[in-house]
């Protein structure tokens, strides 16, 4: 079967009524027959399916393994072997046994040809189990003049063969046969809920790993930014007047500004295309969009504890922070979660942005926010207007920096210059221990330090809820 029509008349439409992508808007006009029984509206997804024009596909897998993986997705029954098999068959039928272990690429780096490309995206809907009815959306530019001239012909010559008049007859004739076939609904024994979560995440971390640049960059960017203040700062002392203090300062509100930055670079570049994969897979019942927004999320976890790690072993005794072995796990730990937290909120905004470089730039005005009103570095919170101090305790930073701040500045004492200078000399001597510093900056902070820590975290598991209630409206919205 062949759809033709200009731009615009309505061809695209057609497919996604007939496939059951458009769930609730619009009016049907006629009835759908399958083997003469009539199909209701909500069923037409389960009998359906068709090829969008554009293949979205993980590139870094390959067809076999993006296929199996499909199947996983689609069909709970079956060993191993069910699904090997079932693979196999599907790429011997669309003659892509003999790239089966290739790379699905992009148009960047390689890969198999477009052709090859359109064949996966076909199979991926035939392990759907489907009816036969596999329909590809091709409609192009360059044929749009000559499909406006020739369509209005052969739809008349049709209509008047008698190829058109038997067809008619043969659905009237089956429609009052008194046996009928069955409908070849797809599968219902699709598998459970954590299963496919399963599968999404072995698929996404697989598609990472493969991507060198990408685990490079989740693992080395805070390490990059950490390499700058070394050579910039070299090592703290405890002159007060060779900056022991503000070299300190700088150095916490670098760490809490710059970790969010670099967990939003992660998600804007990584997960945009995971979103796109996730847009077109639910539209077809495989899954839905917040499950692939969990799997992200638990994929996440392991590199960024891995990335904080190298970055907080290098940065922090090389500096010269506070020598204890506990206190390097608390710093650790303390900003581990403003880099997660930062990624997840710009997760919960490409749920409602679609441009990825608005995101980036709303997610860095916001953690520019966050650090001016939350930190207490640039100005102290309890001198800020009322409207502002409520904020900041809104703002994860606020949590971070008074953790970082105990975590360093307790229990050290402070050197002012030769035993001779004052404070009346020189004002900046006031400080003699950290403690005073503390609570001149963060007053009470070192009695909140545990509770700090419970409410840092917290925004954690909170993006994550925001971020599946964002996905399940986006579901709802992008679904006609």
């Amino acid at each position: 079967m062949c759809i033709l029509g200009s731009s615009g008349s309505g061809k695209t439409t057609l497919l996604d009524a007939m496939s059951g992508r458009l769930r609730r808007t619009g009016t049907f006009l006629g009835e759908v027959y399958v083997n003469g029984r009539t199909l209701r509206r909500e069923q037409f997804q389960d009998c359906f399916s068709y090829v969008l024009q554009s293949d979205t596909l993980l590139s870094s897998l390959t067809v076999r393994e993006t296929l199996r993986y499909t199947a996983l997705l689609a069909i709970r029954r079956g060993n191993p072997g069910f699904f090997q098999q079932k693979v196999e068959a599907i790429m011997a039928e669309l003659s892509l046994s003999h790239v089966a272990d290739r790379l699905i690429g992009n148009y960047n780096l390689g890969g198999i040809s477009t052709g090859e490309r359109r064949r996966v995206s076909i199979a991926a809907q035939l392990l759907q189990d489907p009816m036969d009815l596999t329909s590809v959306d091709t409609q192009s530019k360059e044929r749009e003049i000559e499909t406006y001239k020739r369509v209005q012909m052969i739809e008349s010559a049709y209509k008047k063969s008698a190829i058109c008049h038997k067809t008619l007859e043969n659905i009237e004739r089956t429609k009052h046969l008194k046996t009928l076939p069955m409908v070849p609904f797809k599968t219902k024994d699709s598998p459970g809920v954590f299963s496919k979560l399963g599968v999404l995440l072995r698929r996404v971390t697989r598609n990472l790993v493969r991507n060198k640049l990408a685990v490079m960059m989740r693992l080395l960017q805070n390490l990059t930014m950490g390499l700058f203040l070394l050579f910039f700062v070299l090592r703290v002392q405890n002159n007060v007047l060779n900056g022991a203090i503000q070299d300190r300062v700088g150095l916490l509100y670098m760490f809490v500004g710059s970790t969010p930055y670099t967990g939003m670079l992660n998600a804007v570049n990584l997960f945009p295309v995971l979103r796109a994969v996730s847009d077109q897979e639910s539209q077809d019942g495989v899954y839905q969009k917040w499950q692939m927004l969990l799997a992200y999320v638990l994929h996440v976890l392991p590199f960024s504890v891995i990335a904080t790690m190298i970055f907080s072993s290098v940065c922090y005794w090389t500096l010269g922070l506070h020598p204890e072995v506990a206190r390097f796990g608390y710093f650790s730990a303390a900003l581990l979660a403003p880099h997660l937290i930062g990624e997840f909120l710009t997760l919960v905004l490409l749920g409602i942005i679609q441009n990825p470089n608005i995101v980036n730039s709303v997610v860095a005005l916001l953690s520019i926010a966050g650090v001016l009103i939350g930190s207490g570095f640039v100005r102290n919170i309890q001198e800020m207007p009322i409207p502002f101090k409520i904020i900041s305790y809104f703002t994860f930073q606020k949590y971070c920096s008074e953790i970082l701040l105990v975590n360093e500045f307790y229990g050290l004492n402070f050197t002012c210059g030769s035993s001779n200078v004052s404070v009346m000399t020189n004002p900046m001597c006031a400080f003699t221990q950290g403690i005073q510093f503390i609570e001149e900056t963060s007053p009470g902070a070192t009695s909140r330090f545990t509770m700090n820590f419970l409410i840092l975290y917290s925004f954690i598991p909170a993006l994550v809820i925001l971020g599946i209630v964002v996905f399940k409206i986006r579901d709802h919205l992008i679904s006609r």
